[in-house]
């Protein structure tokens, strides 16, 4: 989208406020498709650093994530949590991932996260 989807803003700023991660959501972004559920981004940040410090060969970019941004205005990226690109019949990863979203890059988008088979 060359202009975000406002209602989609209006939805990542009311999880923002709400410091809330029950929101589920599915998007389009690039031709990929996510599917999981929305968090706010300081406790997006917080988990990914946390990942990041238990890795032998990450630890150093623990810091990044946990560096505190004061921003103003609406929401311009989408935080998933327990995220999965959906392919064909599988996610991808099988256990969920953390996906950063620019909101712009947003093509299609459903409330909710579709399911997925691997039969």
């Amino acid at each position: 989208m060359s202009k975000p989807d406002q209602l989609l803003v209006d939805v990542a700023a009311l999880v923002e406020s709400g410091h809330s991660n029950q929101m589920s959501l599915t998007v389009v972004a690039g031709g990929a498709v996510i599917t999981g559920r929305l968090a706010p981004e300081a406790l997006w940040r917080q988990r990914v650093s946390e990942v990041l410090a238990d890795s032998a060969r990450l630890s150093d970019f623990s810091a990044v994530f946990t560096a505190t941004t004061c921003k103003e205005g609406p929401p311009t990226h989408l935080h998933f949590h327990v995220a999965r690109i959906l392919q064909g019949t599988v996610g991808i990863p099988e256990t969920g991932g953390m996906y950063r979203v620019a909101i712009e890059d947003v093509s299609a988008w459903t409330m909710g996260d579709f399911s997925y088979s691997d039969h």
